[in-house]
């Protein structure tokens, strides 16, 4: 969140508030919102807002950054942080837009029904973690996965392309799965110049798409209709057991 507005933030709070109540606020009411002083001064904009019963649910911009906030209904409080759903535990989110997605991902997972979208770091443990499971929910699922290689793990960009460069759906899996950047297969590869140079266009759309999309961390997975999942929550689904 932007330093301007930290003064004026409270700590999260567990707020009681259906999602299924949400409703879209009107371009007069997100207006009245960006006159309040701490949006005012700080030149920052409110991209989308909802009407969450208990609070505003509002997407901000400023410099390029974007995040979602929350406002209380006496528009006294901004909170900063995740709020969470005290009939299940939930964060409360605004659905993000996911047709900016379409056929852009780098492989898809699974033959089964219930589809989701991931964005994973090869170098991310959580991710990893997650990953491990794959092939036992290969059946109940479809991934539409993306990578989103974060800056802090060095080998992370690079492992991302070695992992695209596979000539299949299958064999992107198995070096998701099982290739790090100690393995001399990893190290030995040599790419052509055009072939790195399409990849890494691909890559650096992934990434684009992910700050699109406000992920801030990995594994970060939506459902199709925008709505932020837990990647524990999907295994628990299927009766996996996190261990």
């Amino acid at each position: 969140m932007l330093k301007n507005t930290k003064k004026l933030i409270i700590a999260s709070s567990l707020i009681t508030s259906s999602l299924l109540a949400q409703t879209e606020l009107s371009d007069s009411q997100i207006k009245q919102m960006e006159n309040l002083n701490i949006f005012k001064k700080s030149g920052i904009s409110i991209t989308k807002g909802l009407d969450a019963d208990s609070v505003y649910i509002l997407n901000i911009k400023a410099q390029n950054a974007v995040d979602t906030v929350y406002l209380t209904k006496d528009k006294k409080y901004l909170i900063s942080g995740d709020v969470l759903d005290v009939n299940n535990g939930m964060p409360l989110t605004m659905p993000v837009d996911v047709s900016i997605l379409k056929g852009k991902e780098a492989f898809t997972f699974g033959t089964g029904s219930d589809e989701y979208i991931l964005f994973t770091d090869p170098e991310c443990p959580y991710c990893r973690k997650f990953e491990s499971y794959f092939p036992q929910i290969e059946d109940k699922v479809k991934i539409r996965v993306f990578y989103y290689p974060l800056d802090f793990h060095k080998n992370a960009y690079d492992l991302s392309l070695f992992i695209m460069a596979q000539e299949n759906a299958k064999d992107r899996l198995n070096a998701m799965l099982n290739v790090t950047a100690k393995d001399e297969e990893f190290k030995n590869h040599k790419f052509k110049p055009a072939q790195k140079e399409k990849l890494s266009k691909k890559l650096d759309e992934n990434i684009e798409l992910a700050l699109q999309m406000g992920v801030q961390g990995t594994p970060a997975m939506f459902d199709l209709k925008g709505n932020k999942i837990v990647w524990v929550n999907i295994l628990r689904k299927y009766g996996i057991n996190v261990r």
